[in-house]
């Protein structure tokens, strides 16, 4: 049975929570000083520690860092009768788990504490992902051995040395930039300068002067001469992202300059010559554009030379796990979490099984969240970002078929079949609803209701049943069954 310890001088305080928490079935054990909490963690290696901020002769802020020392994995949970957002702050930085106020609300404290508990059994599993001790990389790299990701290396590595221009294509955050800087960095302009511009951050005036430089007195407020971005590269590489939101007017001084090496400045007559390789990126669709007019054809034609296509994500197999192992490494570095030894199976599976709409860059905000989440030294599921966690559903899914003995959904190759014929883009995350609706509502029966009973045969919170029950709507009485 999961036991917790509550330090806290206010004896009241204590037995409340020891009524509240015996009612699903955990051992309470509590102590008024920590001196004595301290002894006692070391005695009984509770599952979940309830603290008190304001403790005899000491802060609780300080004890918590005792208790660090003996168990780092202990999730500790906070309480306090001020309202002072310092302290709350403080402890959240530390690395508490949660942090509650007095007057207690005794049915959310339960709830918290279950989670706490599973988090707790989760971190004691043994990871699925380790930090590597490898040598750290100086710089940001591409990491990928699928078969798309190998093709994307063999092209830059072709593309490289030869002096023409590069049009990498692909959706948003699959890393499209980094192509560009590997281009440059394996070229022979390597020792020349690298320009990174996204042409759809600036407006179509600013991006001409941007690019082009302009004369004093080219426009209101150009009190002086400025270099353009092709002048000061010269020798060097520019790489254009977002090539697609450029203006016609823009787009044509483009051409000209990839056609002829040269260009004026805005508000100048004077020819300018330049040296520059162009290495362009786009996730728009440029065929379509130049169809339909958005485009220039010249210039489609003069930029993609070599065209790099950038996998998504979730096409890319076994990179998913190499990019969660590497960018863990660099967001712990970077957090200085040093004490993070890896994700638990459960956060694991979940984060392999998500499509990862936002690529790569979602990736790292993905990991950097859950960093700043973690109250321990392994990443649990509770710690990732909500859209993992809680993935979209479909707002009218279809049910499977109905068991006419116990009234639940039981058969889901039926539904599988349906849906793969009605082209589901969410399948997945639709499969995994059904299942869980006729499990639970199963186990409900087999317990005639007792959701203590469920919880303990099905390894999940009372609090996560309470939740399935209110989600698929079944109906807790003498029969169980789920609205269809």
């Amino acid at each position: 049975m999961p036991n917790v310890v509550v330090i806290d001088d206010d004896r009241s305080v204590c037995e409340m929570i020891r009524r509240s928490l015996e009612k699903i079935c955990l051992t309470v054990s509590s102590v008024a000083t920590a001196d004595d909490g301290l002894t006692l963690i070391r005695n009984v290696s509770p599952d979940v520690v309830l603290l008190d901020v304001m403790l005899p002769g000491t802060s609780g802020l300080e004890v918590f860092q005792k208790i660090r020392d003996i168990d780092r994995k202990l999730p500790i949970i906070f309480i306090t009768a001020g309202s002072d957002s310092s302290t709350a702050i403080r402890a959240m930085q530390l690395g508490g788990f949660d942090y509650v106020t007095k007057p207690l609300d005794l049915p959310a404290l339960s709830e918290l504490v279950e989670k706490a508990i599973a988090t707790r059994r989760m971190m004691n599993t043994p990871v699925a992902m380790h930090m590597s001790d490898g040598p750290f990389p100086e710089t940001e790299s591409f990491v990928g051995r699928s078969p798309a990701m190998l093709e994307v290396f063999k092209a830059i590595g072709r593309v490289a040395a030869q002096n023409v221009p590069v049009l990498i294509r692909g959706e948003s955050g699959t890393g499209k930039e980094l192509v560009a800087r590997a281009i440059y960095q394996n070229s022979a302009r390597s020792g020349e300068c690298f320009m990174a511009i996204n042409c759809a951050a600036m407006p179509d005036a600013l991006l001409e002067s941007e690019l082009f430089g302009h004369e004093k007195g080219a426009f209101t407020g150009a009190d002086k001469q400025r270099i353009g971005k092709f002048e000061a590269c010269s020798g060097g590489t520019i790489f254009l992202d977002e090539i697609g939101d450029m203006s016609p007017l823009v787009q044509g001084k483009i051409l000209r300059l990839l056609q002829q090496q040269e260009f004026e400045r805005v508000g100048g007559n004077k020819t300018i010559k330049t040296d520059v390789r162009i290495v362009t990126a786009t996730n728009l669709d440029l065929d379509q554009m130049v169809v339909d007019g958005e485009f220039r054809e010249d210039l489609f034609y003069r930029l993609n030379g070599i065209t790099i296509t950038l996998p998504p994500l979730r096409k890319r197999g076994e990179d998913v796990s190499l990019l969660l192992e590497y960018y863990l490494r660099v967001c712990a570095r970077e957090m200085n979490r040093h004490d993070c030894e890896g994700i638990s199976p459960e956060a694991l599976e979940m984060l392999t099984q998500y499509s990862w709409p936002g690529n790569v860059r979602e990736m790292q905000s993905v990991v950097r969240q859950s960093l700043l989440n973690a109250t321990g030294p392994v990443i649990v599921p509770s710690f990732l970002p909500p859209e993992l966690t809680t993935p979209m559903l479909s707002k009218t899914p279809e049910l499977p078929q109905i068991d006419n003995a116990t009234g639940v959904p039981s058969d889901l190759a039926p539904f599988v079949n349906r849906r793969l014929e009605a082209d589901s883009r969410n399948l997945y995350a639709e499969a995994l609803e059904q299942m869980e609706r006729y499990l639970i509502t199963r186990v409900l029966q087999a317990t005639e209701g007792n959701q203590t009973k469920a919880s303990e045969i099905l390894g999940i919170t009372r609090g996560k049943i309470r939740d399935r029950v209110n989600l698929f709507q079944i109906s807790l009485g003498t029969v169980v069954s789920v609205e269809e």
